[in-house]
């Protein structure tokens, strides 16, 4: 597996920039956003896109034999005689390799808190070998807790695109995500333990 760097997406006012808009420039109204990072950059609408995976065959297999052993993840003749037509990768490889990217390029190590949960996951089309994917983050939902005010939960749609630009698995999962600043005392958060607060408490 070959992992890519980020690529900056255009937000205009909280909206997805037109697809193709990052090649053509800004306007006034749009910003460039690398990453996010703390709750507020979080904001709904927000479309990133990152990573380049080059999906390898012998890391297919060695996979699915040790956690997915499907005649079509570890057999490759097997695997042409089905209704595939050839090896895939397992899903579970496939949701593998996307949570890689998001945690190097959409989650933040000083204010990921973990997730709670996902609500759907959807394994749309086979991943094979040789395939090069991307994923795409669209921030669904940001709400700052009530009771914990230095974090919130951020809902997002993460889909995995296939070098022909098809969807090949979508996921919408939560995560808690520390605030830049508490809105008592406007000073930056102070870190918590994960014993002190757990991913749940909200």
């Amino acid at each position: 597996m070959v992992a890519g760097v980020a690529r900056v997406i255009l937000v205009r006012n909280g909206v997805p920039a037109v697809p193709g808009s990052e090649e053509r420039g800004m306007s006034t109204d749009e910003r460039a956003v690398a990453s996010p990072h703390w709750f507020e950059d979080y904001l709904e609408g927000s479309v990133w896109s990152f990573g380049r995976i080059v999906v390898d065959r012998d890391e297919v297999l060695r996979y699915a034999r040790r956690y997915d052993p499907q005649p079509f993840h570890v057999d490759a003749q097997a695997a042409s005689q089905s209704i595939y037509g050839g090896l895939i990768a397992s899903g579970w490889h496939t949701s593998a390799m996307m949570m890689r990217e998001v945690a190097g390029h959409y989650l933040h190590g000083d204010s990921s808190l973990g997730s709670p949960g996902i609500d759907e996951l959807r394994w749309v089309r086979p991943v094979r070998p040789r395939d090069v994917l991307t994923v795409r983050a669209t921030v669904l939902q940001a709400t700052r807790s009530r009771s914990r005010p230095d974090r919130g939960l951020v809902r997002s749609l993460f889909e995995t695109l296939n070098d022909q630009g098809e969807t090949v698995m979508s996921m919408q999962a939560m995560t808690l995500i520390r605030c830049r600043q508490t809105p008592a005392a406007g000073l930056p958060s102070a870190p918590s333990t994960a014993a002190s607060n757990p991913p749940s408490a909200f």
